[in-house]
């Protein structure tokens, strides 16, 4: 038993230098997720102030070339996130953190379970749109009323007819694989309509 502590520990002779990487580099961490912590008074311009300024800290305080590697994760990272990363703190309803984020999905794929009875939900986003897994969390939103009334009908007509423009492709591709002799026919009576105009 002692033989084994002895060994253990000998050990962590040879991790010194690791451990004091891992201990200089928990502080840039701190200073993220204190920058990113949610607060009442935070919006996304003071979270992204307060994060360019932790980022370029880094980058003048982090200079050893053992460093580097760190620096270059969390400025790649920060870059390849940063258009979505601070969404979160002007808008509520938006999942803040990857748990919470899947839990909302869990949820939302809960839900379409419970109505449709199938456990797939992919052909229920290709015939609806991605946007269809934000509508039962709208639902649960404060105000959601208030806002939608401040749309007027021409914005909403507008939006709607972009929208089924974007779906009618896969709207289409649906109705061919789903009986392509059915669609091929009624596409070539459409076509049958259209006079030609010389």
């Amino acid at each position: 038993m002692l033989q084994s502590l002895v060994r253990i520990f000998s050990k962590l002779g040879d991790q010194a230098s690791r451990y004091e990487s891992v201990v200089r580099w928990a502080k840039p961490v701190a200073h993220i997720a204190a920058a990113l912590e949610p607060d009442e008074d935070k919006t996304s311009e003071t979270v992204e102030w307060e994060m360019t300024q932790v980022l370029n800290w880094l980058k003048q305080t982090y200079t050893e070339e053992d460093d580097s590697v760190m620096v270059h994760n969390v400025t790649n990272d920060s870059r390849g996130f940063w258009k979505g990363l601070f969404t979160c703190y002007d808008h509520y309803f938006v999942p803040r953190t990857n748990n919470d984020l899947e839990q909302f999905f869990r949820r939302t794929k809960a839900c379409h379970r419970r109505i449709t009875g199938l456990r797939n939900w992919n052909t229920y986003i290709i015939r609806n749109g991605e946007m269809i897994v934000l509508v039962d969390d709208a639902l649960r939103q404060k105000h959601v009323i208030s806002r939608l009334r401040t749309v007027s009908y021409e914005t909403y007509a507008q939006r709607k007819a972009r929208w089924s423009e974007r779906l009618s492709e896969s709207v289409q591709r649906r109705r061919f694989n789903r009986n392509p002799l059915t669609f091929l026919q009624q596409l070539e009576a459409q076509w049958d309509q259209v006079t030609v105009v010389r």
